[in-house]
């Protein structure tokens, strides 16, 4: 499964891995993460092309790439995966009315509702998320996203009145789960779940399991703007020639001037997740509202232009980017500290228009490079 970005190679030509990498590169030039250059490991890596499968779900392209010539028919294992991604969002859309997470959200306030093991475990993680967090995370947040506007992309500010009707149906502490069982209640009509700030990177996670049951050791899978898993190293034969493997480089847009890469990073069997208020916000009176909001104050979160997040899984990276964006840089490091697995990047305003200081915790001193004249 291809787009129209491959340009003027032919499809057998595509998925054997003898497109260019140019039309690649310009398309990953549209997210807030890009793959980088080629790196200087040879020539070996310079002559290795990359096979890409992609899909569009959860609102945003679904993406996987491939060392060209690694394994036999890695593109029909692409496509399984990205079937995979799309089963997982008919499971947790907060729009498609039949899915389980709107069966959920209709009937927990009256009824214990029996869930399914791996969506149990990922609701289990979002509460231990939420407390270690302090509830900046919250996936009872749905209210909020709702009388904001946002979860329609018609962002408005909403009377004090609605946004306390709201903040009465939202908390962690709402949510009753039944581990011998696996079921879900809630403690009172109107609470809602979303999994916005973590579907993404749990559809990764999925489906990245069944390209490794393929057999696929190497692969960069991404979800639009905001999350990566990498898993092995870009290019063949990486392991003879760098210790450890050279993994996969991305880079990282500047959150004010987005047309510049001021960082880069490098993966390898971990996954990265962002949060910036890019794409979602609107101006009342001259302030600007966004999209990332506070489950503890009904707010936007202020004080953070974006932040990226190393961590074991997508799912964990895409949760803890917009909880240590709610949180704020000083506790974000702080939790790097005190959670060794994570390392995160959080950018706040400089001193001076248009300039920004940045905050980093937890990276090994070859993961992360960034380039201070673009900062």
């Amino acid at each position: 499964m291809t787009d129209d970005r491959v340009g003027k190679s032919s499809r057998r030509e595509f998925l054997q891995g003898r497109a260019a990498l140019r039309p690649l590169a310009d398309a990953w030039q549209q997210a807030a993460l890009s793959p980088s250059p080629l790196q200087s490991a040879g020539s070996a890596q310079a002559e290795t092309y990359l096979v890409h499968v992609s899909r569009r779900a959860m609102a945003c392209q679904f993406e996987v790439l491939f060392n060209a010539g690694q394994y036999e028919d890695v593109s029909t294992l692409g496509v399984q995966a990205l079937q995979r991604v799309a089963e997982l969002e008919e499971q947790l859309s907060f729009f498609r009315p039949e899915s389980q997470l709107n069966r959920i959200n209709r009937l927990a306030a009256y009824e214990a509702v029996e869930v399914e093991p791996d969506l149990f475990a990922l609701l289990e993680l979002a509460v231990q998320l939420s407390q270690e967090t302090g509830g900046a995370l919250d996936i009872t947040a749905a209210p909020l996203w709702e009388v904001w506007g946002f979860a329609r992309r018609a962002g408005r500010l909403p009377s004090p009145e609605a946004l306390a009707e709201a903040r009465r149906n939202v908390g962690i502490h709402l949510v009753e789960l039944d581990s011998k069982r696996r079921t879900v209640r809630f403690r009172q009509p109107g609470v809602k779940l979303n999994f916005g700030a973590v579907g993404k990177g749990y559809a990764l996670d999925r489906a990245a399991e069944v390209l490794a049951a393929g057999g696929v050791r190497h692969f960069l899978f991404h979800a639009g703007q905001s999350s990566v898993l990498a898993r092995g190293n870009r290019g063949i034969g990486e392991e003879d020639t760098c210790p450890g493997g050279a993994g996969w480089t991305v880079g990282v847009r500047h959150p004010l001037w987005p047309e510049r890469r001021w960082a880069e990073i490098r993966l390898r069997d971990r996954a990265l997740g962002t949060s910036a208020p890019t794409f979602q916000s609107f101006r009342h009176r001259g302030m600007r509202y966004h999209h990332i909001l506070d489950p503890r104050t009904g707010q936007p979160a202020h004080g953070v232009l974006a932040v990226t997040v190393l961590a074991p899984t997508a799912t964990l990276a895409d949760a803890l980017s917009t909880a240590l964006f709610v949180m704020g840089a000083e506790a974000a490091m702080a939790y790097c500290q005190a959670h060794p697995e994570i390392a995160a990047l959080v950018v706040v305003e400089g001193t001076r228009p248009g300039q920004c200081q940045v905050h980093a915790a937890g990276f090994a001193q070859d993961e992360l490079q960034i380039d201070a004249t673009r900062v």
